[in-house]
């Protein structure tokens, strides 16, 4: 599934939890709905529309339980999850905690670490010299014997490792594979309208994590989970200001905070970048307006940009 707008969620539930519903809540899909399991067989997209951001949904098939390793189209399934730049976990009011937990189970053995970050550890493999471990913090769950053994398991005989934080054996061989994905997520609790305020109390005093309560039949909490979900991916708004002529404030480019001039260049056109001479900067991330920048520079929220091409 290619990969369209300012970013991409994944719905991600067991079936008949009513994500197809949702997904038409949020976007203009028109994804199939009816009261029995698997209606949804191939990966459905939409596009929300939200604060200037246009965020593709991708409705998955039901997820059951051994997704990960087959089981009714799970890894084909599971592997468009892989691209997301947020998962949706999409529970039933009367499963919650049980259902989260298969479902964070099932990613996790395809390799996506939901609401997890990437070990702070370097790994530099050398020619000769044996393995030698920098500690660089306190260690309780893993020893540098430990680090080192995992190592020659995977082949590597000599390197430096440096250890910035304390992390289990688990983690380093995720860093040693290299290939696991680390994405934010958001627990969706559908079907609140069949419950009284009672009932969701008992549900968030057991939940280990915070959800959003909605309702996708009743169209009960939509404008709250847009929010969340925009606040979730964490964009900002740039708004370009042809040369000699006034900003365009109507209708700003959307980025991920943190993004640069080059980011901006991406999204415009791919050969931008090799134009540009320079760039100019109205607002936050500038010591003074109109600054000259280069292609690395990072741009803050509600920047004003004039690119300069050659």
């Amino acid at each position: 599934m290619k990969k369209t707008g300012d970013a991409t969620v994944v719905l991600v539930g067991l079936p008949s939890v009513g994500k197809s519903t949702l997904l038409n809540r949020l976007t203009n899909a028109k994804s199939k709905v009816a009261a029995y399991q698997f209606t949804t067989l191939t990966v459905v997209p939409g596009v929300m529309e939200y604060r200037g951001a246009r965020i593709q949904v991708l409705d998955l098939p039901g997820i059951i339980e051994g997704a990960s390793t087959g089981r009714g189209l799970g890894k084909r399934v599971l592997s468009v999850a892989r691209n997301a730049d947020l998962i949706l976990f999409i529970v039933d009011v009367f499963q919650p905690e049980a259902v989260s937990n298969i479902l964070r189970k099932e990613l996790r053995t395809i390799g996506i670490r939901a609401d997890e970050h990437p070990p702070n550890v370097a790994i530099e493999k050398t020619s000769s010299g044996g393995i030698t471990v920098s500690v660089q913090t306190k260690l309780s769950k893993m020893s540098e014997e430990l680090a080192k053994d995992i190592l020659r398991v995977y082949d590597i005989n000599s390197a430096r490792v440096i250890l910035r934080e304390d992390i289990n054996d688990e983690q380093l061989v995720d860093v040693l594979l290299g290939n696991r994905m680390y994405i934010p997520s958001l627990t969706v609790m559908n079907k609140v309208d069949l419950v009284n305020a009672g009932f969701l109390n008992e549900i968030s005093a057991k939940m280990r994590e915070k959800f959003i309560p909605v309702s996708a039949e009743g169209d009960v909490n939509m404008t709250a989970l847009k929010e969340e979900i925009y606040r979730r991916l964490d964009f900002i708004r740039v708004y370009m200001k042809p040369r000699g002529a006034e900003a365009d404030m109507k209708e700003p480019l959307i980025v991920r905070n943190g993004s640069n001039i080059l980011d901006v260049c991406n999204k415009l056109h791919r050969r931008m970048k090799d134009d540009l001479r320079y760039a100019q900067i109205w607002g936050r991330s500038v010591k003074f307006a109109g600054q000259k920048v280069g292609i690395n520079h990072r741009l803050m929220d509600e920047d004003i940009v004039t690119l300069i091409t050659k």
